[in-house]
C-alpha cells in the first residue's frame, strides 16, 4: 500500500527549502537572505542588514526587531562573549536562528554576569547568563563582530554553491565537518553530515578568526 505525507507536513517542507531552489526571479523581490552579501565601497560587507565590524547591537535591534534576547554566553576556560539571540528569526520564507555576537571589555563582561537576571547552563557546558534590563543600554552600544545563522532546513553541496558560488577553499574534517570558505564575503559554511548547519559571518578583513583554526588541511 502506497503511503502519502500529509499536506501539511508537504507544505511545510516546500516552504522551508523554497528560498534555497526557488527559481532567480522570484527571489528577487526577496531580501535578508543569507547570500544576500554586499560588499561595500571600503571592503566591509552588510548581511540581513549588519555591517560586521561597524555595526552596534541597538542598530541591530531597531533592523532586526525587538523579539530577542541579549545574553553573557561563558565557555569553559573563556572570560565570556556578549550575544544577542534571535530563536525565530524570518529569512524570507525562510526560518533559522541568529545570533549576534559583540565586543566588549572584560569587566563590563564579569558585570553583566554578575547582575544577570537569570543563569542556566546548556547542554554543552555553556553557561547563559540573562542580561538584566539595566544592562540592555550598554550592551547596545556594543559592535557586533560575528552573526551566526542557523537555519532550520539542512544544506548541501550543491544548495551552497548554487546560493554562494565556488568557495575558495573547503577543508572537510574527520567527523563529517565541511567548511566551505568565502574570505571576500567574511563567510564560513559549515556543513554537518550529524549536526546542524551554521553560516559565520565576520568582517572579511577579519576572516582570520575563521581560518586559522582550521588548520592546513583542505580538500
Amino acid at each position: 500500500m502506497r503511503r502519502f505525507l500529509p499536506t501539511f507536513l508537504v507544505i511545510t517542507l516546500v516552504l522551508a527549502i523554497y528560498p534555497f531552489i526557488g527559481k532567480d526571479r522570484q527571489q528577487t523581490a526577496l531580501t535578508g537572505l543569507p547570500w544576500q552579501i554586499e560588499v561595500l565601497p571600503d571592503g566591509s560587507t552588510r548581511v540581513f542588514g549588519v555591517v560586521p565590524g561597524q555595526t552596534t547591537l541597538g542598530e541591530a535591534a531597531e533592523h532586526l526587531g525587538a523579539d530577542m534576547e541579549l545574553a553573557v554566553m561563558v565557555a569553559r576556560g573563556e572570560a565570556g562573549s556578549l550575544e544577542m539571540y534571535y530563536g525565530q528569526y524570518r529569512a524570507g520564507l525562510m526560518s533559522a536562528k541568529l545570533v549576534l555576537a559583540a565586543d566588549m571589555d572584560a569587566e563590563t563582561i564579569e558585570s553583566m554576569r554578575q547582575n544577570a537576571a537569570d543563569k542556566e547552563i546548556l547542554k554543552s557546558g555553556v553557561r547563559k547568563y540573562v542580561l538584566s534590563e539595566q544592562d540592555y543600554a550598554r550592551a547596545f552600544k556594543a559592535i557586533i563582530n560575528s552573526i551566526a545563522f542557523i537555519p532550520a532546513v539542512n544544506l548541501d553541496h550543491e544548495i551552497v554553491t548554487k546560493r554562494f558560488g565556488e568557495a575558495d577553499e573547503v577543508i572537510r574534517s574527520s567527523d563529517g565537518v565541511s567548511h566551505y570558505l568565502y574570505p571576500a564575503k567574511g563567510l564560513d559554511v559549515i556543513l554537518s553530515e550529524e549536526g546542524k548547519e551554521v553560516l559565520q559571518y565576520v568582517a572579511p578583513g577579519e576572516f582570520g578568526r575563521l581560518r586559522e583554526p582550521l588548520g592546513q588541511q583542505s580538500g
